[in-house]
Order: structure tokens, then sequence, then C-alpha cells
């Protein structure tokens, strides 16, 4: 089973950049995507930005892309989100998530999640 731990949450004011990492365990298959979500207070769970594990093809959210950077490191079984120019409106809880197969958008396509990592910012 895929799980992953997130990391590198915290407070940035707007305008500036945080980058998130999600450690991967259970990877017992190439073809399989990651994605990072986010779900603000009383709203639903939204895809930001995916990425193939072996491919490295990608896909972005509108709304970030040019700000956001998802990248994967295989070696380390680790995933990431540079987040650049931050808005407060962005403040939300991030998840990792996983997925056996291609790239998908939709939150209800991953089947495994992590624990979260919160991000704040401040106007």
């Amino acid at each position: 089973q895929l799980q992953g731990v997130e990391s590198g949450g915290g407070l940035a004011q707007t305008g500036e950049s945080l980058r998130l990492s999600c450690h991967v365990s259970g990877l017992t298959d190439d073809h399989y995507s990651m994605g990072w979500f986010r779900q603000a207070p009383g709203k639903g769970r939204e895809g930001v930005a995916v990425v193939h594990w072996t491919g490295g093809t990608t896909w972005y959210a509108s709304s970030v892309k040019g700000r956001f950077t998802i990248s994967r490191d295989i070696a380390e079984n680790t995933v990431y989100m540079q987040m650049n120019d931050l808005k407060p409106e962005e403040t939300a809880m991030y998840y990792c998530a996983a997925r056996l197969g291609g790239l998908r958008s939709g939150p209800e396509d991953f089947p495994y999640w992590g624990q979260g990592t919160q991000v704040t910012v401040s106007s």
C-alpha cells in the first residue's frame, strides 16, 4: 500500500515561498502518479499538481501554473512541491496522494493519502 508523509508546511507572508515534501513508502510498481491536493476551511479538496512517477509528466491547476512546481526524487522516494508567490487564499491543508496509473486531477481518483501539512499565508 502506498503511503506518504508530508512535511514543509508552515506560515508564509504573501509573495513568499514554501517547499512541501512527501516521502513515499510502499512503492512496488512503476506506473503510478503522485499528487498534491489542498483543502481550505469550508471548501472541498482540490487538485493542485500531479506528477507521473517514472515518466515525469505533470499536471497543474490553472491557478498555480507558473508559480508552483512539482518534482520527484526517485532515489529518495520523495515528491516535492515548490510554491512561489503564495497568496492568502492558498491557506489550506495540503495533502500528498498516490494512485496506480496515469495522471488524474480529481481527489476521487487517488486512494492513498497522507495526513496533510498546514500552509498558512498571511496578508
